[in-house]
């Protein structure tokens, strides 16, 4: 498989305080990767350094062959990565349909453009409703997304992310305050929905991380502990001592 998301020896520092030490990451087309660690590891910054909020202090980000380190989020959004918040961001004043319309306008190039004749689209109307089913919101599409409940919230957020067209999809801890029925639920949506896409993941739910992920990064103190398959990582000695602990973990847990 070929790399499509790489970084190279990626360092961030504000001041004097070191938030990412060297971090060398190659991430395979197709390939779910979960970035795992503690709070304050870096693993936020490492995803803001991917879509273009920071640059990096030094070092290199390569998407898709083509170095993206320093570009604008409107640009690396063009190469085909989206990505979703930890604290969720929709317009809470738009219907699920209008939301969703939404984030696809965009994806497609219209931008401003539609605001006169957004009725006539077909291709438009059509990927939204394609979006409504997959992120099983249909029977809310006609509901303002302030009223909806929180794991439909993430749910439709989801759906703005991959309504953009990108096949290369960051997810920033998606089950986050979710119930355990909730979460079982959304990593079954997270698989379907993005099956055939690049993901990277930020995590803290271990039974979501081993139960979705080909590969799991563990970042330790601002460097990367190890990157390999979820077998591999919880019989990894050191990943233990850092982190994980005597463990055991299911899909269930």
């Amino acid at each position: 498989m070929s790399t499509v998301l790489e970084l190279k020896n990626v360092q961030k520092r504000f001041g004097a305080t070191e938030i990412l030490r060297g971090i060398d990451l190659s991430i395979s087309s197709g390939e779910r990767v979960a970035l795992i660690g503690p709070n304050g590891a870096g693993k936020t910054t490492l995803f803001n350094l991917v879509s273009g909020r920071f640059a990096p202090s030094a070092g290199e980000v390569w998407l898709k062959n083509q170095r993206i380190d320093g570009k604008k989020p409107f640009a690396i959004a063009r190469l085909g990565l989206a990505r979703s918040f930890q604290a969720t961001q929709v317009f809470s004043g738009l219907s699920v349909f209008e939301n969703l319309r939404c984030s696809v306008l965009l994806g497609l190039g219209y931008g401003a453009q539609w605001l006169t004749s957004v009725s006539r689209l077909k291709e438009v109307t059509a990927r939204t409703e394609a979006l409504m089913e997959q992120t099983h919101l249909v029977e809310q599409r006609d509901t303002l997304a302030q009223a909806l409940s929180y794991a439909d919230q993430r749910a439709l957020e989801l759906g703005i992310t991959l309504g953009g067209g990108g096949d290369v999809i960051l997810l920033d801890e998606p089950t986050a305050g979710m119930s355990q029925t909730e979460t079982l639920f959304f990593l079954e949506l997270i698989k379907t929905a993005t099956q055939g896409k690049t993901l990277l993941m930020v995590e803290h739910d271990m039974g979501v991380v081993f139960g979705l992920a080909d590969k799991i990064a563990v970042l330790v103190e601002g460097k990367l502990l190890a990157f390999d398959t979820p077998q591999a990582v919880r019989a990894n000695a050191a990943v233990q001592d850092a982190y994980l602990g005597d463990f055991s973990v299911s899909v269930s847990a």
